[in-house]
């Protein structure tokens, strides 16, 4: 899992796109892959193989290695730089309006020539489909997109969006074919398209086998010739097996927080097991329906808020591979305050929750369902919603317990309104605060929990937007975490650590392990 960090660079604004996101990109044109091919394990699944889509860790790893965006996070890095693009930069300066220029010589994997006319229709198809599981609340902020010739691409935006360069380097911005991808409809074949460094050759529910794209042109080099990633779907145990008996050579989210020490001492045959430890920002909440009948009254969301132990969770549940979170933006991430410590502490505290309670005339143990989905979020969350259930019930105050439901299941429900207590994570898009709060609190977000918050939605999220000073966002994001730690919403749970296990024989993972959250296939090579 992604863990907290305490560097972070600034995404960028008008005043320095046009230095920082230009350049030749340059390259040889030849793309590596002579080293071995390797076998990873992971627990995610991957939703969708179009990236109009899939808006979930798996399908991004897929897309960050089958297409190219305009622009990518270089490794070890969080400031976008040209990828597809040879540059782009805000024009005039009020970051409303975004020119790039196409590289020469863009390739997809079937031989058709990449030009701004795919670009083009990536984006507008993605907006047009609009798919409850895609991407396209986070190009949002598009108005309208220009293909004046081959190779300019301008982006008109609705209102200024400092951090619009950083949104389009994440797998929102995967660049399709226009004659392989319909521009109304999603693709449903479980093949992909890409001029990525990889291509896909196939897919299915145990695995996906990719191999070097020999028409990509840019700037990596793949240090393997080819990746089979197998799905484990949540099977930690399985994973862990697989992984000791060299069946695979590395595991990426999933193990079982015990067995991550165990492996990082154990031997398996000649070979030690290597645990590689990255830096990241993804975080869990419980997320409240503010239209529920139970937790729709604040007063019982925030008894809530003053019984959940999350040294307990961390503890118990993910064996110190997370940390407690007191704020929707997490330690590392520039803005973060802690607002829910402040408030409701930081060990249960029951005194205080019975006394809101009976403040508000509510007497009686109050009846709950937690709703967790394992098959999204890990096969510990049902123990961690269990967990919480025994802690709201040993105060006395509820009668709680965990029902675990199938992702797909688990979506539409709460989409009709019908929980009222259910959990959701957040691997983020792009370092900053904007990405922690707006796909939560402005139009049409993710959390479908039916609350808004006019002074959030119409003028901190706006503002904190058309900022391209970063650090001067800082007050307006004070302000927004103190507002959702009093109306709760949600209530922050934990900030994950990132791991990789792996096998001494294979190298290179520390590269897919940093705070974009891009998984680059390319960078991994076996001995």
């Amino acid at each position: 899992m992604i863990r907290r960090n305490q560097w972070l660079a600034a995404p960028l604004g008008a005043a320095t796109a046009a230095a920082l996101l230009s350049g030749c990109g340059s390259t040889d044109g030849s793309n590596a892959g002579n080293g071995k091919g390797v076998v990873m394990g992971i627990s995610d699944k991957v939703k969708s193989t179009d990236p109009a889509s899939g808006y979930d860790p798996g399908s991004w790893l897929l897309f960050n290695n089958v297409f190219q965006s305009l622009l990518s996070f270089p490794k070890g890095a969080t400031t976008p730089e040209p990828d597809a693009a040879q540059s782009c930069d805000f024009q005039g300066g009020d970051s409303k309006v975004f020119k790039c220029v196409l590289r020469s010589g863009l390739k997809f994997s079937n031989g058709h020539p990449l030009t701004s006319k795919d670009v083009k229709h990536s984006f507008d198809r993605t907006l047009k489909i609009n798919d409850d599981n895609g991407p396209a609340v986070l190009l949002s902020s598009i108005a309208g997109i220009d293909a004046p010739d081959d190779k300019t691409v301008v982006f008109r935006l609705k209102t200024p969006d400092a951090t619009f360069p950083s949104k389009i380097a994440s797998g929102a911005g995967a660049i399709v074919d226009h004659s392989e991808y319909p521009a109304d409809k999603l693709r449903t074949d479980n093949k992909a398209v890409g001029s990525g460094v990889y291509k896909l050759d196939s897919f299915n529910e145990k695995s996906a086998t990719f191999s070097v794209n020999d028409s990509y042109s840019g700037k990596a080099k793949a240090k393997n010739n080819g990746v089979t990633l197998k799905f484990f779907n949540g099977d930690q145990a399985g994973l862990k097996t697989v992984l000791e008996s060299g069946d695979v050579d590395f595991a990426f989210r999933g193990l079982a927080a015990k067995d991550i020490a165990g492996l990082a001492a154990a031997k398996t045959g000649d070979n030690k097991v290597d645990v590689v430890q990255g830096t990241g920002a993804e975080v869990e909440h419980l997320v409240f329906n503010v239209n529920d009948p139970v937790v729709g009254k604040l007063p019982v969301r925030k008894a809530i808020a003053y019984l959940v132990d999350r040294e307990a969770l961390v503890r118990d549940v993910y064996a110190g591979t997370a940390s407690p979170l007191y704020s929707i933006v997490p330690a590392g991430i520039a803005g973060h305050t802690t607002p829910f410590f402040e408030r409701y502490g930081g060990s249960p505290q029951p005194e205080k929750a019975k006394a809101v309670l009976k403040a508000a005339g509510i007497n009686g143990k109050i009846k709950l369902t937690l709703y967790s989905t394992p098959s999204r979020y890990g096969p510990s969350t049902d123990q961690q919603f269990e967990v919480i259930a025994k802690q709201l019930n040993d105060s006395g105050l509820f009668e709680a317990d965990m029902k675990s439901v199938e992702y797909e299941q688990y979506e539409k429900d709460i989409q009709d309104g019908k929980y009222g207590v259910y959990v959701k994570g957040w691997v983020p898009d792009y370092p900053d605060a904007d990405n922690f709060t707006q796909p939560f609190f402005g139009p049409d977000n993710v959390l479908h929990n039916n609350y808004d918050n006019k002074e959030i939605s119409g003028s901190i999220i706006p503002s904190t937007s058309a900022k391209s000073d970063r650090t001067a966002t800082t007050p307006d994001y004070t302000r927004l975490q103190d507002i959702v730690a009093d109306e709760l919403p949600i209530l922050p749970l934990w900030q994950g650590k990132q791991y990789a296990v792996t096998r001494q024989n294979v190298t290179g993972l520390q590269w897919s392990l940093d705070a974009s959250t891009v998984f680059r296939f390319w960078e991994i090579s076996k001995s």
